[in-house]
């Protein structure tokens, strides 16, 4: 059973944390658009754009501008503390790498573009037997299960 994801604004905020400490680790301030990139990741739900993160940061009052959230994603995704994911529809979205491994899958409308998160542990049992029958070193995985949305199927 697909069951919606549960946000865990616990992991989250450590996800915060850990991600300064990893950005100042590297050898990078963690002031300006950086902290305010992270703490934007951190209270997500769900992955976003990088013009959905602008948006949401200009509409807090940060003064940010969108090419330093294109360069701080950049490097969160080097540093392995942001995915990257391709959806469709042309655009990149960007979710938190969680320390702990935790993730969960997208549900992807191919009318309206919403998506929407999902968790399955009996998919993750699936994927998991598959990667123990592989000759491959499986180290990250992804989801994405495109449909129509109640709105598109209503409307």
């Amino acid at each position: 059973m697909i069951r919606a994801h549960g946000h865990t604004p616990g992991g989250h905020d450590d996800w915060a944390a850990h991600a300064l400490d990893r950005v100042a680790s590297a050898g990078h301030r963690s002031g300006g658009a950086r902290r305010a990139v992270i703490e934007s990741l951190a209270a997500q739900t769900c992955c976003r754009s990088a013009q959905e993160i602008f948006d949401q940061l200009r509409a807090d009052g940060r003064r940010v501008g969108i090419a330093s959230v294109y360069r701080v994603l950049d490097l969160l995704v080097s540093l392995g503390l942001v995915q990257r994911l391709d959806l469709g529809g042309g655009g990149a979205r960007y979710e938190p790498a969680l320390p702990g491994g935790e993730h969960h899958h997208h549900l992807v409308c191919v009318d309206c573009g919403e998506v929407q998160p999902f968790e399955d542990p009996g998919l993750e049992r699936a994927l998991e037997g598959t990667a123990r029958g592989s000759d491959f070193s499986v180290v990250a995985h992804d989801v994405v299960l495109r449909g129509r949305c109640p709105d598109c199927r209503a409307a």
